[in-house]
This record gives structure tokens, C-alpha cells and sequence, in this order.
């Protein structure tokens, strides 16, 4: 009864999907500079010493990076079963693709400098391109197919149903709109790797990213612009056509979710959340600024403040639907209504309590430790145990 007066059903489901999003920004925060300096490995990095350098910049912390992907995977399968098994089930051949992504890219990291020969190193350039590079573009396309609706349906005992086999599952997902948002996530990551580069290495490798980088951010920015529009004006969103039970049964065919109106009818409910695309523009804006004034550290931190707004404004626009299906809008899962039990959720935020402040603070240990430019001289030496 004392659990359930401080801690309702309600404030623990928002509560995790919060969570579950800031998992998310830090991932693309973190390991987003890692994947889009996979992705500019091939074309910034001119001689075998500048593409060590450039691997290098990356090769002691992608590891700590990747902590937050996994911690919201796990907090999909433990807060949100219905989303993990719904989502995995639908998106099976690109979660591959993706997975098989990250499995390469430390195979690549590992091996790369094991043997000189020039087709060997890059071959494992072009497997850390496709580690970088892949899967910026499908979280993208992902988050495309969400705005959309996913073609799924959901059976009495919330078995999700797809027509057609894998193959047509991921052809499906290539729609204008979510390839869109694909080339959106990729120029953002390619932009926030251009602007770790500007921090981490020395000209001429620097000012190559200098030029990369504005290129991407124009891109993010134009592509940002374009999908809101496209957002107003040509896809119809989601909502509840009656009011939801915040505590109720995580059941989603007990709710009313129908599909009409727009996305952005949000911003007339909730007129606060407009700071978010605020955010994204006013980031893109400020680190093409920073990209032209020669500064260091500042590409960073606009190029931070530019994801965390754009990434946040899909979560923010979206809420409480996480999952819509666009065939049949009654079995799309929310907030309300495709969360583990209260108890799960109440022990899962003491255990987060105790080791997100841990991750923290061991992940802004190893980003001081490692503090510096990576220089030729660094990956030549003979004592180094660089990459």
C-alpha cells in the first residue's frame, strides 16, 4: 500500500520511459561520434599513420561508449517486454544488419594493425566504415518506420502478427520518409565524429574534418527541417481517441489508440516540448558556426546540444504511443499500457539508483585519464600500445 502511494504505476511508467530515453541520447552522444568516425575513416584518413591516428582518437573509449546501448536494450526487455518482443519480431533483418555492425567493428579494431599489408589494413578501414556507418543509418530509418506506424497486429494473447517473410519485412521499411530520417541520423552522427576529430587530432586530418563536418551539419539541419514539414503536412500520427487509465492493465488491446491527426498536435497540448527542436536547430546553427571559427572543444558541445534536441524532440512529439501499428492502431503499444508489473519497475529504479551514478562517474574518469590529441608521433612509437 506504501509502494503504491509514493511510487504509482503511473509515475514508475514515466519514470522508465524517460529513462529509457536518456539511455538512448547518451548512446548517440557517446558512441554516435565513435560510429561517425567509423564512417569517415575511408576519406579523412589519407596514409596508413593518418588512419591509425584517426582509430586511435576512438579506440580506447568505443567500448565504455557502447555500455549505453546496452543498458537500453536490457531496459527495453525488463520495462517494456511487449516493445522488445513487438519491435525485435518486426525488425529482425536490420537488427541483424545492425548487430552484425557492431559485432565487426571490434573484430576491426582488434585486427587491423596485426599484419602491414595494405589490402589487409584497408579492408578492416572498410569494415570500420561499415560498423560506423550502418548502423547511423538505420536507427535512423528505424526511427522513420516508428513516426509511420509499424504494419503489426497483436492476437488476444499479445502475439504480434506480420505479413510477409523477413526478406519483405526489411524491403518494407525503405520508405521515402524513413530513408529520410535515415540520412538524417547519418549526417548528425557524421557531424558529431567531424567535431570529436576537431577535439582529438591535429591538421591536416582536423581540418579535413573541419569541411566533412559542415558539409554533414548542413545536411542534418536541411534533412531536420524537411521531416517536420513532412511531419505536418503529408503523415497522419497517432492518439487516444478516449482518455487511458495511466494505471492500468499493460494490455494494449484494452486501449483506444486510433490513427488520424497530426504528430504535432502535441505542441498545442504540451507547448513547453517546442524547446526540444529549439534545441536541435539552434545546435546545428551553433556548430556550423563553431566548424567556421577554428575552436576546438566548442563543435562538441554544440553538436551535443544539437542531438540531444533533435533525438529528444521524436520521444517528446510521440508520447505516451511508443510503438504505433499502422494496420491496426488498437494494438499499438504506450506508455499505459506495455510496461512490466509495478514491482519490477520499482526494484529496477533502486537498481538504476546505484549504477547509473557508477557508470557516470567511471565513464567521466576514463574521458579525463585519456584526455589530449592523438598525434602521429603517439601511434608510431615503438612503446605505445596504440591501434
Amino acid at each position: 500500500m506504501i509502494l503504491h502511494e509514493l511510487f504509482s504505476l503511473e509515475f514508475l511508467r514515466v519514470l522508465w520511459w524517460a529513462l529509457m530515453g536518456v539511455m538512448l541520447i547518451a548512446f548517440a552522444l557517446t558512441d554516435g561520434f565513435d560510429m561517425g568516425v567509423g564512417a569517415l575513416l575511408p576519406f579523412l584518413g589519407r596514409t596508413d599513420t593518418e588512419r591509425r591516428v584517426i582509430i586511435n582518437t576512438v579506440g580506447p573509449v568505443w567500448e565504455g561508449n557502447q555500455v549505453w546501448f546496452i543498458l537500453g536494450g536490457g531496459a527495453i526487455f525488463a520495462a517494456w517486454p511487449l516493445l522488445y518482443a513487438v519491435s525485435f519480431s518486426g525488425f529482425y533483418l536490420a537488427m541483424f544488419l545492425i548487430l552484425s555492425a557492431l559485432i565487426v567493428r571490434p573484430v576491426a579494431f582488434k585486427y587491423r594493425s596485426k599484419r602491414p599489408g595494405r589490402m589487409w589494413r584497408s579492408s578492416w578501414d572498410w569494415a570500420l566504415f561499415y560498423g560506423g556507418a550502418v548502423p547511423a543509418l538505420l536507427f535512423g530509418v528505424a526511427v522513420g518506420n516508428i513516426l509511420l506506424g509499424v504494419p503489426f497486429r497483436l492476437t488476444p494473447d499479445l502475439l504480434s502478427i506480420y505479413d510477409g517473410n523477413a526478406l519483405q519485412k526489411l524491403t518494407g521499411l525503405l520508405r521515402p520518409f524513413a530513408l529520410l530520417a535515415g540520412v538524417v541520423s547519418l549526417s548528425m552522427l557524421v557531424m558529431h565524429g567531424s567535431a570529436w576529430l576537431i577535439l582529438k587530432t591535429e591538421d591536416p586530418i582536423a581540418r579535413r574534418a573541419r569541411r566533412t563536418g559542415t558539409v554533414a551539419a548542413m545536411i542534418a539541419g536541411a534533412g531536420y527541417a524537411l521531416a517536420g514539414l513532412w511531419l505536418a503536412f503529408g503523415i497522419e500520427g497517432f492518439h487516444f481517441a478516449s482518455a487511458p487509465d495511466p494505471n492500468g492493465h499493460s494490455n494494449p488491446l484494452l486501449s483506444e489508440v486510433v490513427h488520424g491527426g497530426s504528430w504535432l498536435s502535441a505542441y498545442a497540448a504540451r507547448p513547453w516540448i517546442v524547446v526540444a527542436p529549439v534545441l536541435g536547430f539552434l545546435g546545428i546553427a551553433m556548430v556550423l558556426r563553431a566548424f567556421r571559427s577554428g575552436g576546438d572543444r566548442s563543435p562538441l558541445a554544440w553538436s551535443k546540444m544539437a542531438i540531444f534536441g533533435m533525438v529528444s524532440s521524436v520521444g517528446l512529439t510521440m508520447f505516451p504511443i511508443i510503438l504505433p501499428s499502422n494496420t491496426d492502431p488498437r494494438s499499438s503499444l504506450t506508455v499505459w499500457d506495455a510496461s512490466s508489473s509495478q514491482l519490477t519497475l520499482f526494484v529496477m529504479m533502486f537498481a538504476s539508483a546505484i549504477f547509473l551514478p557508477l557508470i557516470l562517474f567511471y565513464t567521466a574518469w576514463v574521458y579525463r585519464v585519456l584526455w589530449g590529441k592523438v598525434t602521429e608521433e603517439d601511434v608510431t612509437d615503438s612503446d605505445s600500445h596504440a591501434y
